[in-house]
């Protein structure tokens, strides 16, 4: 049996890096797409980087893709590459649509020229639902993206959607409600609070800023959810998957659960609040009901709410304490 080949746009991001274990665990031979412009933010991947190839290419360009597509030649094709923040999409929107929305067009052609009997998993996102028709969200819930991110999440959705019914190409498309870990970027909210506490914690820092504490979500972890994108490539046919917990929590709720994970009772206290962090258009509320993933592929996440927060809190606690320059350092966006 041949060793199956895998390649994984945004490979040094956190899902790529959690999907990339994933697969290595279970033998595949892992390639990562890499941008030649982008200076390597390879701390993600550090620990494996001597057990996966990384391959420059570039989404913006075809003729790069078929160039990656023959020299990887992948059995699957994991598509997490994105301009993946929703809050910078605001300031480029068009540069969100080119990589984000069209970067996905470029992919699928370069798979339909090299080789069709490829698997291909498009990342989908519950932002493609914005200011939703109804709740929880399925498969089949319209979309009403509210940020130039969903609307290009929205782009790629269809057109992977298309190469599906038009060409017979294997596309998945999985609809990931917001999934974090200690990977998770310092401007997401839910690390910037795990790393704001830490620093409480550790005397760094008297207090963290934030935005509209009401805002909820449908959060869940990000090692959990690399697993559901696996099997939706595994399967019988190919279809889309709304992956979520079910369950919705406030970002006070977040904070109030990092602070005691942290050890910290008034924690009022420590947060301020700056409408300067309010999205231009915010997203009702994002809840999922992941019922199809479940029945089909057997997916369920393993991870509670409670225990996000603990994984996050306790490895921001961890590396401030080996590392307390970073702690000190002015904050690094």
């Amino acid at each position: 049996m041949e060793t199956k080949r895998a390649l994984i746009t945004g490979i040094t991001g956190q899902d790529g890096s959690y999907l990339a274990e994933l697969l290595l665990s279970k033998g595949y031979e892992v390639y990562g797409l890499v941008r030649r412009s982008s200076t390597l933010s390879n701390e993600r991947i550090i620990h494996i980087q001597n057990q996966i190839r990384l391959i420059e290419g570039d989404l913006g360009d075809t003729s790069s893709m078929i160039r990656v597509l023959r020299a990887a030649k992948p059995h699957e094709v994991y598509n997490l590459a994105a301009m993946s923040f929703v809050k910078t999409s605001f300031d480029e929107p068009v540069a969100t649509g080119n990589i984000t929305g069209l970067g996905v067009a470029r992919l699928l052609e370069a798979v339909r020229l090299v080789d069709p009997t490829i698997h291909f998993y498009q990342a989908s996102s519950s932002e493609m639902f914005g200011k939703v028709r109804e709740s929880p969200q399925t498969e089949l819930t319209p979309f009403h993206p509210r940020s130039p991110y969903g609307v290009a999440k929205a782009y790629g959705h269809y057109i992977s959607l298309n190469y599906r019914e038009s060409y017979g190409i294997f596309t998945a498309n999985g609809i990931l409600f917001n999934h974090e870990s200690p990977r998770r970027g310092l401007e997401f909210v839910t690390r910037k609070i795990s790393h704001g506490v830490a620093k409480i914690k550790l005397g760094f820092a008297d207090h963290i800023i934030l935005g509209n504490l009401d805002a909820k979500r449908d959060w869940g972890f990000a090692g959990d959810y690399v697993d559901a994108m696996w099997r939706m490539l595994q399967a019988q046919e190919p279809s889309d998957y709304v992956v979520g917990t079910g369950e919705t929590h406030s970002i006070r709720e977040f904070l109030e659960a990092a602070f005691r994970s942290a050890g910290i009772d008034d924690w009022q206290h420590y947060v301020k609040q700056d409408p300067r962090f309010m999205r231009p258009a915010e997203v009702d509320l994002l809840l999922a009901n992941p019922a199809k993933a479940k029945k089909e592929l057997g997916w369920e996440p393993k991870t509670s709410f409670g225990q996000l927060v603990n994984i996050m809190i306790e490895y921001d606690i961890d590396l401030l304490t080996r590392l307390p320059h970073l702690g000190k350092a002015a904050h690094h966006h």
